[in-house]
């Protein structure tokens, strides 16, 4: 019998195929998107160092959210990222969408970071 391989196996090899060429640096660090069923994460990580500058995400007592899983959520957590990525003098980011489609709750919190004041 074939064994079928998971969604989230196959997002994995995917993200490691475009995080090969994406690559944060002190200058232009990377913006990283994790989604799960429930709530939704973002980080702004400087890979030549390997420590995460900024993060934000819908479990985040700031924001109050009751459903941290949906397109409204996701669009607060982009604003948030934008708003703590100016605090700490980030202007501009490479966008790392975690292998996942540019669609929805991804979509949703690029396009925020994007009006907020991020440029990618």
């Amino acid at each position: 019998m074939i064994k079928k391989v998971s969604r989230n196996e196959v997002r994995k090899s995917r993200h490691a195929r475009v995080r090969e060429k994406v690559s944060g640096t002190v200058s232009v660090p990377r913006l990283n998107v994790f989604r799960s069923n429930g709530n939704i994460f973002a980080q702004i990580i400087d890979d030549e160092k390997g420590i995460t500058l900024v993060s934000a995400s819908s479990i985040d007592k700031e924001l109050k959210l009751e459903n941290g899983g949906n397109i409204e959520a996701a669009t607060k957590v982009g604003e948030l990222l934008a708003k703590r990525a100016k605090d700490a003098k980030v202007k501009e980011v490479v966008f790392d969408r975690g292998g996942y489609l540019y669609h929805g709750r991804v979509k949703a919190l690029a396009d925020a970071a994007r009006e907020n004041g991020l440029e990618f």
